[in-house]
């Protein structure tokens, strides 16, 4: 399954993220730890230079703890820093401009030589569609609607989200890339609703959400729909029995497979199923 979508209004993004990052400190990308790395948009190193980065490992309570704790490790090896954050429920999000002063701490180091205390921190959330970062900013806000205002030499009628005196947010567009370098990138975006339904294949999706599952968590699958034998069944033939086993028929005793793939993607996404990690740090 080929998975391409990247709507026009992407391109502009782009070129305003790459203005907007002379004006931050730091950057703060949002990121799925469910998939961690399809969830990075790759583009984001090029926009955003060498600014220092914080990565938010989002939506933690959907992941398989074990493996979040390897990727978390993985990302410090990088040199970046981290904050893991569940921003529905508002977990870790408290300690962001903490941890933003971390990764900044040589700056404001040097910003106190030279007397400038007070100054705030400047922090741009980046991060691709569907990734929890609207919910983050308005939970780090705590859903403020006051705004810092315009800053000298932002583009006109931009506006910085105020925290706290320390520390200011700036919003950005979730931004896909032009290519997925590969069609599993494209599928696990599609399987966490970061791309569309509507542009993909949802039965194809769903049969291949459940070869994934099959072969990682097979013990949920056995769980909730009642299969035996997976491993002897493809995709397809676990979307039928799925149905089978939830009374999805049509007339003629068909199976509902639509319905079952709508009713599977939901149930993922909603942790119905689990909690999962698609994608682990030894695989790169």
């Amino acid at each position: 399954m080929n998975i391409q979508w990247y709507p026009g209004h992407m391109t502009k993004t782009r070129r305003q993220m790459e203005n907007d990052v002379k004006l931050v400190d730091l950057v703060a990308e949002v990121i799925d730890a469910r998939i961690p790395i399809s969830s990075r948009n790759p583009d984001i190193d090029a926009m955003t230079g060498d600014r220092p980065r914080l990565i938010i490992l989002n939506r933690v309570d959907q992941a398989d703890q074990v493996i979040t704790a390897r990727w978390v490790a993985w990302f410090k090896a990088k040199g970046y820093g981290v904050l893991e954050t569940d921003a529905k429920s508002g977990k870790g999000v408290n300690q962001f401009s903490a941890a933003a002063k971390n990764v900044l701490k040589d700056k404001l180091a040097g910003w106190k030589a030279k007397g400038q205390v007070g100054r705030p921190i400047r922090a741009m959330v980046v991060g691709v569609p569907n990734v929890g970062k609207s919910t983050f900013i308005n939970k780090v806000a705590r859903r403020k609607s006051a705004k810092a205002g315009d800053r000298p030499g932002v583009t006109r009628g931009k506006q910085w989200v105020s925290v706290d005196a320390g520390l200011e947010l700036l919003d950005t567009p979730g931004i896909l890339w032009p290519k997925f370098e590969d069609e599993v990138t494209g599928l696990h975006l599609a399987f966490t609703g970061a791309v569309k339904d509507e542009v993909t294949d949802i039965e194809g999706l769903a049969c291949a959400l459940l070869e994934l599952l099959r072969d990682r968590y097979p013990k949920s699958l056995e769980e909730r729909y009642k299969l035996t034998r997976l491993e002897d069944l493809q995709g397809w033939e676990l979307l039928e029995q799925c149905a089978r086993k939830r009374g999805m028929l049509v007339s003629g005793g068909e199976v509902d497979t639509d319905r079952m793939a709508k009713v599977l993607l939901d149930e993922f996404r909603g942790s119905k199923l689990g909690c999962f990690t698609l994608e682990i740090p030894e695989q790169l």
